[in-house]
Order: structure tokens, then sequence, then C-alpha cells
């Protein structure tokens, strides 16, 4: 080979190499798709339109929503960490995603940790614990001593087996070694309307699906599972205030893509996202949620999930919850 031609092939080659980089430093080319694993008109599916919304501007490019519900969010995550890693394919991801599929089914077609690239965190609602206003128990302290001198005869309601409403019931009984029983419903819509007219006495509700019933006294909000009063229920108490330590529970959400994202890429939607925060129909949205907002890095928001996961995992196989 003469030095022409072994010249001519250190440059192709180069040139072969740069160009992944070149065409991320000029994303976005085209429009994004944003993957919602929920039907949509929830709460997730809201979220997701109004920070597209927000975003399209920074980033110069339209993004869709595609809804692909089904399989507690398997369907929608196993279809984002197969997608090509250009970042025209993004996805909202909750606690279901990062933190109790791997512990609820036996096998996932999908490695939480190892199948995507953390893009950023969105923010997070606390689920505070409701009754009827006709139950007994007119207070935490006055619920607690109830279920404990009535063990198994106090019914709870969720939106489903394995929801964080469901999971944090279940911490909540491992933590104050009480039996309270599970009665699922599907959807969160049918299970407040339940506790709301009598028919389920209790349960650990979203500020996101519940705060205008809890607002409106439909319910009564004994206690939060977040780490600090709210800032839309500031006269609730923390579990933690009323004697329930090391029992915060919340929902979380946040961006994810494919493994193998490049970094640019990354980047640029991470500060897109963190820009959006500051949107006033954001905010609005978020405040009417009950939602707070977590800006950060890419790397904060994997090790929040990672630390969610761990920390779930012994409440899920101790209470032997299982979807599959």
């Amino acid at each position: 080979m003469d030095r022409r031609t072994l010249l001519a092939g250190i440059a192709a080659t180069a040139a072969a190499a740069a160009a992944p980089w070149a065409r991320a430093q000029a994303y976005p080319e085209q429009l994004i798709k944003w993957i919602v694993p929920y039907p949509a008109g929830g709460g997730t599916d809201v979220i997701a339109r109004t920070l597209a919304e927000a975003m399209r501007a920074s980033l110069g490019q339209q993004i869709v929503i595609d809804n692909r519900p089904g399989a507690a969010t398997n369907i929608g995550a196993e279809l984002v960490s197969r997608s090509k890693p250009d970042g025209y394919t993004i996805m909202s991801a909750d606690n279901a995603v990062l933190a109790f599929n791997e512990y609820l089914f036996s096998k996932l077609p999908f490695s939480p940790e190892k199948d995507f690239t953390y893009i950023g965190a969105i923010g997070k609602f606390p689920l505070a614990l409701v009754v009827h206003p006709d139950f007994p128990a007119k207070d935490f302290k006055e619920f607690l001593a109830y279920v404990k001198a009535n063990p198994g005869k106090v019914n709870y309601a969720s939106p489903g087996n394995g929801s964080p409403h469901h999971l944090a019931m279940e911490m909540f009984k491992n933590r104050t070694g009480t039996f309270i029983t599970h009665i699922p419903y599907r959807g969160a819509a049918p299970a407040m309307a339940d506790v709301m007219g009598g028919q389920v006495p209790c349960m650990f509700l979203d500020l996101a699906s519940g705060l205008p019933i809890m607002t409106g006294k439909k319910v009564r909000v004994l206690a939060i599972g977040s780490g600090a009063r709210s800032r839309v229920l500031p006269d609730v108490p923390t579990l933690a205030e009323v004697g329930v330590p090391n029992t915060e529970v919340f929902a979380f959400q946040g961006v994810l893509g494919p493994a193998g994202l490049p970094q640019p890429v990354v980047a640029k939607l991470n500060a897109d996202l963190n820009k959006a925060f500051g949107d006033p129909a954001v905010q609005k949205r978020f405040s009417d949620f009950g939602m707070e907002a977590m800006p950060g890095t890419p790397a904060q928001f994997a090790a929040l999930s990672r630390a969610e996961s761990k920390r779930w995992g012994p409440i899920i196989k101790s209470a032997g919850v299982k979807l599959d």
C-alpha cells in the first residue's frame, strides 16, 4: 500500500468516526418522539405534553407525544430500550420503570440500569394518607390506634397492584406493624370514588390525582409522605412528624432515552428540560398537581432511580407482590 492510499484510508476512517459526533452536535434535525407509557389524558401524559410544548422553542423542533400504555409501563419502556440511540425517541419514566418492575416481574425485557440513558428528572409528588370524612379516626394518632385494634378489618384502596399507592401502604404497614387489607381497583378514579363514597375507608393518594378532593374536604388528609410539609397542604403533618420515620413515599418522573445516547444529545435535552421548569405554563401545571420540580443532572436522576430501587426492593419482596 503506497503512502497516498494509506493516508486516504486514515482520513476516511477519521471522517466516519467523526460523523456521529458531528450529527450529535447538530441535534435535533427532525421531530422528536416522546413515549408516554400511559393512556392519553392522565397525569403523566399531561405533564409530558406541557413540557414538550415548553421545550419546543429551545430545541427548535416539534416533540410528538406517543402513548404506549400497557403491561405496567413495560410496553413503552421496552420500545424505547430497543430504539436507535440518536435522541429522536425519549420517554417519560416513573417509579414503575425505574424502581418497582424489576421486583414485580420475574423477568423484564430490559434492564433499568443498563438499557437506558438517564436524561433528567422531571419532579416528584408525595402521597398522602387519606380517609373518608366519617371514618372514626379524626387524626393520624387515632387512625393508627384504630387499625392496630382492628387487624385485618380495615380495607384500603389503590389504583391497582404494584402501583405507588399500593406499595406506599405496604411500606406503611411494614413500618407500623399494622395489618390493613388491600382492595385493588383499575385506576385512581374508581379507587378515589369509593373512598369518597365510604365503601373503602382509606388509601394513600397522590397529590396529582387527589389534590382537588383533599382541598375540597371530600376526604380527610391525615399525613403526607414527604420529607417536609407540602406547600399546597401546609397544615398536614409529615409521616415523620407523626412518629413514622423513614417512610417517605412519593411518585417521581423523569426522562430516559435508549442506552448509548451521545453526550452532546444528553446535554442538550437535559439543559432544555431544566430550562422548561421556568416556563409559566409548566409552573402552573406543577402547582395544580402539587408536584415539586427536580432540576438536575443526568447523574443525579440516575442516582435517585437506583436509590429508590434499593429502597423499595425489600418492601416489595416482603409483601410478596408480583404482577406475573
